[in-house]
């Protein structure tokens, strides 16, 4: 059976104690079995009070993060490579085991090239693994990252660095940008395909948008897909978020209606499809 998450930016626009516990509380009230926690300033991340929080909404924790821009590990692998240890360390003290997003870039920065991230991130998933933790690499738009724009392009990556815990972090949003459909793309990664972002073409309400869905889930099974779903929408976006994705026009749903209509819509589809019970 399928795990479904939802992602920190259906609830709240930054990560703080206050606001972080309120995120895993509504993330349990709403039925997702776990939160999909944003660790773009781990250094502030109250991991004590997030662990209480989690056991007692009853709900597990992944983990995702943006390089900072100072941290791009085209440029500055060492850098990166610290700051994806220091979030490592964070998501293990609240039992997460697997780390995603843009782990091997910072947004925006279109410099460097493919040999460094190989070298680097297979350095991390050896400390990755020593934490019993996956390491996902999202694959983003082109107005974005320059590195990452197909699901091919990083699986390439993940083979050349011989890690066996390093997966392709996909999001049907840049999917439904880059790819040549959604289809095939998923089922020529499935070896390395581990994790999902399940998001609009305009990143509000699921199935409101251009997304074939169909074609999605129709690769998914035919890929033997195991991994979670993310419900991802950003109702709450906060100055800093929305320069970096260029979400200028977030959904006018509320939290509320974006999650409980997101997850209805990704298990009927599970459903349809014979994914799971």
């Amino acid at each position: 059976m399928p795990k479904y998450g939802a992602h920190t930016f259906l609830w709240i626009d930054e990560w703080t104690t206050e606001k972080g516990n309120q995120a895993i509380a509504a993330t349990s009230e709403a039925g997702f079995d776990f939160i999909e926690i944003s660790l773009l300033r781990p250094d502030d991340f109250d991991a004590a009070a997030h662990k209480k929080a989690l056991a007692d909404a009853g709900i597990e924790a992944a983990g995702s993060l943006v390089l900072p821009e100072w941290a791009h590990m085209p440029e500055e692998p060492e850098k990166a490579k610290q700051f994806l240890i220091s979030a490592l360390d964070k998501l293990g003290a609240v039992g997460g085991t697997y780390l995603g997003g843009c782990t091997a870039f910072a947004l925006g920065k279109f410099t460097g090239d493919r040999q460094l991230v190989i070298d680097t991130l297979g350095e991390v998933a050896e400390e990755a693994k020593k934490r019993g933790v996956t390491l996902g690499v999202e694959v983003v738009n082109r107005y974005e990252s320059h590195l990452y724009n197909t699901l091919a392009d990083l699986r390439e990556t993940i083979l050349a660095t011989g890690a066996e815990n390093i997966v392709v972090h996909a999001d049907t949003y840049h999917m439904n940008i880059e790819e040549e459909g959604l289809y095939r793309p998923l089922v020529d990664c499935a070896d390395v395909l581990g994790y999902m972002h399940m998001s609009e073409n305009h990143r509000g309400l699921l199935g409101s948008g251009t997304v074939n869905w169909d074609e999605v889930f129709r690769g998914l099974v035919d890929a033997n897909y195991k991994g979670p779903f993310v419900v991802k929408s950003f109702p709450a976006v906060n100055p800093e978020l929305a320069a970096a994705i260029k979400l200028w026009r977030p959904p006018t749903q509320s939290s509320e209606f974006l999650a409980r209509e997101g997850l209805k819509f990704l298990r009927e589809h599970a459903e349809k499809h014979g994914i799971g019970p």
